[in-house]
């Protein structure tokens, strides 16, 4: 940890950030396809989907899924496992509805 850059978060406003666990990583790879898929609102409507870099993200956590298998709990199991089928399949579906 760094004592000193705590305080400054907080000074800033911003909302105390998460702890750094196996959970909230999952899940902020999970947001970023989600957001680059355009699954997600944007401030900018005019922002259009870019289906390449919401492909990597998925890569991403296919390749944390393979490289920690048989080394995460049942729960962390999971989630990254039902995370990796439903982005694979909503992938699909949103490049179906955007070339349509």
């Amino acid at each position: 940890m760094f004592p000193d850059e705590i305080d400054d978060d907080q000074e800033d406003g911003r909302p105390e950030l998460p702890p750094p666990d196996f959970d909230f990583l999952v899940y902020s790879l999970r947001l970023q396809a989600e957001l680059n898929m355009g699954l997600l609102p944007f401030s900018d409507d005019s922002r259009k989907p870019d289906f390449e870099l919401g492909r990597h993200n998925i890569d991403l956590l296919a390749m944390l899924q393979e490289k920690t298998k048989g080394n995460l709990s049942p729960d962390e199991q999971r989630s990254l496992d039902s995370s990796v089928t439903e982005l694979r399949f909503r992938w699909v579906q949103a490049k179906q509805a955007h070339t349509a």
